[in-house]
């Protein structure tokens, strides 16, 4: 049996399949020095804190870091402050809303925000107009994807929404997409909700899909659930002037920045391997500056806030986001290995990349597969600390047509698995005694 890795050759004339599975990536990324931003975000509390490498009321002087690994980024980013206020955990701001005698200070400052999007200068407002954990965060995350900013939501899909919402603020209502995407954005996307009209297309037609009110070009690689990799450099390339939106939710920061090539708005569902433990839901947008002054102007409209909590959780997350997304995919790799000589199996998409996530295609009934399984959990969602498996064309991907998901590789036997942090033998243990009830 072979291991397919999808990946569309180029901009995409066809599926480019290989064989055999090679080990998981282990990319070191330096980043680029972090510029003073990073520092404001608990000015409000410390007044006496200079921003621009000066001293804080502990009379402590400390200058931005010099270029670093992706490891060492994952656990300082968002943090560096923290030292010199003498903490040593990011503290958890609960308020919703804050202090101030200053009412015409208020004013100018929300005069400000509603002008431009800035994040306003000085002590916090209102919570729906930021939070000063979230913002660790934030901060964080665009440190890891390598672009000026990020915008937290309350959902992957309330993050999706902001960006659509954004652009069809200024008339450019169409979208141009590829599938397959997670089922809830086909969903979003489709059925218009939001007064958006999507054009679907193989790669190689994005560039001719392209209209004078195209707003957005969204792909997702590797691809919710099939694993289809795309080439998102020659992707960004044919979208022209046009922004590229990636969802790399599945690849996460430690195995690709779709920046790096091109994509000028990255999305993540936090849910899944940010936060990595399956207790908080969060989306994200890392992004450049002038477009993340747009989203958090569509975010205080709407209320998608993230919650402090969510946003504390998420910045732990981050902390061990490269040991557990290096970990799981060495399982995941040994696993899609055994699957591919399984005579029950009659397929397996694995991702160039390596990845935590396999999809892979049962001879018999895949229901027997999800009902027979004892130590891996049935349930949607994927990225957590444990095991995960789930049938898409009953859950994640129900909402597309039938047709439409057979179209984009979804078939009905198909079946992803999110391989967790257990010891490899005892998943394999389980998955062959759930195959062994295949009919």
């Amino acid at each position: 049996m072979e291991i397919h890795r999808i990946q569309y050759d180029r901009i995409g004339h066809g599926a480019n399949v290989t064989r055999g599975v090679a080990s998981g990536p282990r990319p070191v990324f330096r980043l680029p020095r972090m510029d003073s931003a990073v520092y404001d975000t608990y000015d409000a509390y410390h007044p006496g804190y200079d921003a621009q490498d000066g001293p804080n009321r502990t009379g402590h002087v400390f200058a931005a870091p010099t270029a670093r690994a992706l490891a060492t980024e994952a656990v300082h980013a968002g943090r560096e402050d923290l030292a010199a206020l003498g903490l040593h955990a990011a503290p958890i701001d609960l308020s919703t809303t804050y202090p101030s005698y200053d009412s015409r200070g208020e004013a100018a400052r929300i005069d400000a925000f509603a002008a431009d999007g800035a994040e306003p200068e000085g002590p916090p407002v209102y919570g729906r107009l930021g939070n000063p954990t979230v913002a660790r965060f934030e901060t964080a995350l665009a440190r890891l994807e390598g672009t000026e900013s990020a915008v937290a939501f309350a959902s992957g899909m309330a993050a999706l929404s902001a960006v659509l919402l954004v652009r069809n603020a200024m008339g450019l209502r169409h979208v141009v997409a590829v599938r397959p995407l997670y089922g809830c954005s086909d969903h979003l996307l489709t059925a218009g909700l939001l007064g958006s009209e999507v054009t679907w297309v193989d790669p190689a037609g994005i560039a001719d899909a392209l209209r004078p009110d195209t707003g957005l070009v969204m792909v997702e690689s590797p691809a919710n659930p099939t694993l289809a990799e795309l080439d998102l450099r020659a992707v960004a390339h044919a979208c022209g002037s046009v922004p590229l939106l990636a969802d790399n939710t599945f690849a996460t920061p430690v195995l690709q920045r779709p920046a790096e090539q091109g994509a000028r708005l990255i999305l993540h569902s936090a849910t899944k391997y940010l936060g990595g433990h399956g207790d908080v839901m969060a989306g994200v947008v890392a992004c450049d500056e002038e477009f993340a002054r747009r989203l958090r102007q569509v975010r205080f409209a709407t209320g998608g806030v993230l919650h402090p909590l969510a946003g504390y959780l998420l910045l732990r997350g981050l902390s061990t986001l490269p040991v557990r997304v290096r970990a799981a995919s060495s399982n995941a790799a040994e696993l899609a290995r055994r699957l591919a000589a399984d005579p029950r199996v009659a397929r397996v998409h694995y991702p160039r990349i390596g990845g935590a996530m396999i999809a892979f295609e049962v001879h018999g009934d895949p229901h027997d597969v999800i009902a027979a399984v004892r130590l891996i959990t049935p349930a949607v969602s994927l990225g957590s600390v444990d095991t995960l498996i789930q049938h898409p064309a009953s859950i994640s991907h129900r909402i597309v047509p039938a047709e439409d998901r057979h179209d984009a590789g979804v078939s009905d036997r198909l079946l992803r698995l999110s391989v967790g942090l257990e010891d490899v033998e005892d998943l394999w243990a389980d998955l062959a005694g759930a195959l062994g009830g295949v009919s």
